[in-house]
């Protein structure tokens, strides 16, 4: 009997999702989570065959609930679940050791496809995902996205700082000293060539870095 878990901050997407897995996975257990630290506390005390985690969520630094899940429990799959662009953000969670990315606006379908394949123990991308990734491949061209130059922890700030969130603030939601915080913004305007927030705020607009929920 499959026994998963759905971390997502909003009560209709996760209640929404169980009806959903239900439709499909007969005598499934499926727990909840709404936010980084209840996941943890989950996964400290139980073992999940399928963990289906929200990208953004308030207070929560999603790369590095991700790194601190497999840390705890190596072995534990892990399907991420947002509205971003994949093709800008799902190379970055499966490099981490997330088994597959989707959509929240993918079909019912999608998504039973998604869940079904990564608890057979296999990694899952969109049709489209793949096609671009196969592309690139055979093109044998490098990503022209200066996003790609930054390291999971300097991308995550970035995200927090087109959200016109301080060094302050930044620091406080990702429980990291302000210096550190510092530090990384100063390496990601100097990777990006960027020389303040505008800067920032604008390429991030053209490289369609913009995380929704």
């Amino acid at each position: 009997m499959p026994h998963l878990l759905i971390v997502d901050d909003h009560y209709i997407i996760r209640t929404g999702l169980k009806q959903v897995i239900e439709t499909f996975l007969a005598h499934t257990t499926v727990e909840e989570a709404f936010d980084g630290d209840s996941a943890l506390e989950k996964v400290k005390h139980c073992d999940y065959d399928l963990i289906i985690l929200d990208v953004n969520m308030p207070n929560t630094d999603s790369f590095g609930l991700l790194s601190n899940v497999l840390a705890l429990k190596p072995n534990t799959k892990v399907l991420m679940f947002s509205m971003n662009d994949e093709g800008i953000y799902a190379k970055r969670y499966l490099s981490i050791g997330a088994r597959g990315y989707i959509r929240k606006d993918a079909s019912p379908g999608e998504i039973q496809k998604a869940i079904t394949t990564v608890l057979n123990n296999k990694k899952f991308i969109s049709a489209e995902l793949g096609e671009k990734l196969l592309n690139d491949l055979q093109n044998k061209e490098q990503s022209q996205n200066p996003f790609d130059k930054l390291s999971p922890r300097e991308f995550e700030i970035v995200q927090h700082l087109t959200r016109g969130e301080s060094v302050a603030e930044i620091s406080q939601n990702l429980k990291l000293h302000t210096s550190t915080i510092g530090t990384h913004k100063a390496r990601i305007f100097d990777k990006l060539d960027c020389h303040n927030i505008i800067d920032l705020s604008e390429l991030a607009k053209v490289h369609n870095v913009i995380t929704t929920s």
